[in-house]
């Protein structure tokens, strides 16, 4: 099963320094077809205006990956952490027990980022966070694994859930397969940057792919582009 979900059908939320769009119920959108993913409980397109952000606030038991698209985000967590990152970069916190965090927009120019958050598998552990470089040739031609919690993923960055969050670039006309381990059958696709076919559907930038029961996915570029993959399960 490969379910197209156009950006246009996607929640909005604007409030002056924030426009948001919401691949999944999130805070004042709720819609009851589009709660979760498997172990995906978030995915937000985020556009946060210079010189604004998130202030400091609480979470618990849940695994937040950032990925910068443009600009750069500052993050500050209560303790101690403080850093940049920026295009081609990835952060993770894990909240665990409890981890105050703020996330601000430093600098001269909007920032833009994916904010997705995955349900851990333990819960009450100690919070951590991290960040890594993935230069964009890494991913040329092939899918990368940036974040998970799958055994034999050392060179991504760790998350507490069996679920892994990829990135796969290219130029238009090429194509890049996916297996899905046996007894893994579910994911979700992002076009990030141009148009793809997914398992002969065509999505446009933007769009979200609910992908059930698949052994492949295979994706065609249209355009130059780039596309994020989370292997989840549930």
């Amino acid at each position: 099963m490969i379910e197209r979900r156009p950006f246009a059908t996607l929640g909005r939320a604007r409030q002056g320094w924030l426009d948001a769009k919401h691949h999944f119920s999130f805070a004042g959108y709720q819609d009851p077809e589009r709660m979760r993913w498997g172990a995906l409980r978030a995915w937000n397109d985020e556009t946060i205006a210079p010189g604004a952000g998130f202030p400091p606030r609480l979470h618990t038991d849940m695994e937040i990956i950032t990925c910068v698209r443009s600009g750069v985000l500052t993050h500050e967590d209560d303790m101690g952490n403080r850093g940049r990152t920026t295009v081609g970069d990835v952060q993770v916190m894990s909240a665990g027990s409890g981890l105050t965090h703020a996330e601000f927009n430093m600098e001269e120019g909007p920032a833009r980022v994916f904010e997705i958050w995955i349900e851990p598998d333990r819960r009450g552990f100690p919070p951590s966070w991290g960040r890594k470089s993935f230069p964009r040739d890494a991913c040329k031609g092939r899918f990368v694994t940036l974040a998970s919690g799958i055994e034999g993923d050392e060179d991504a960055l760790p998350i507490r859930s069996d679920t892994r969050l990829l990135a796969v670039a290219l130029k238009a006309g090429e194509a890049a397969t996916y297996r899905f381990a046996s007894g893994r059958r579910r994911g979700y696709l992002v076009a990030s940057k141009g148009r793809l076919i997914v398992n002969d559907v065509e999505i446009d930038q933007g769009d979200g792919v609910a992908i059930r029961d698949e052994v492949d996915v295979r994706i065609v570029a249209l355009d130059d582009a780039e596309a994020l993959l989370a292997d989840t399960h549930g």
